[in-house]
């Protein structure tokens, strides 16, 4: 889940902002930061989090992929086709999004 703090700094990385209990009414704009309106907030929170939503294909194959020393190892012994193989069952199971 995207937090009103990762989206208000999305929009503006300078902002000198608190967010207190996670709400849009805990937000307090500080030492000169231009307020964010709210729509543009709760608009970026919803772009962020369809990104994210769209990045599960990768990370779920970076979870099941082999460490690189194993796939290196299977490149060394078995050559770069079984290296393709091995790979392309994540591949397979976690089509990109």
């Amino acid at each position: 889940m995207i937090t009103i703090l990762e989206a208000i700094l999305s929009l503006d990385p300078d902002a000198n902002v608190t967010v207190c209990g996670g709400g849009t009414d805990d937000i307090t704009w500080r030492d000169g930061t231009t307020a964010i309106p709210i729509a543009e907030i709760d608009a970026e929170v919803i772009r962020l989090e369809a990104e994210y939503d769209a990045q599960e294909y990768a990370r779920n194959r970076q979870a099941e992929y082999p460490a690189i020393a194993d796939q290196l190892d299977e490149i060394y012994h078995n050559g770069i086709n079984a290296w393709k193989a091995v790979i392309k069952v994540t591949k397979d199971k976690y089509p990109t999004g």
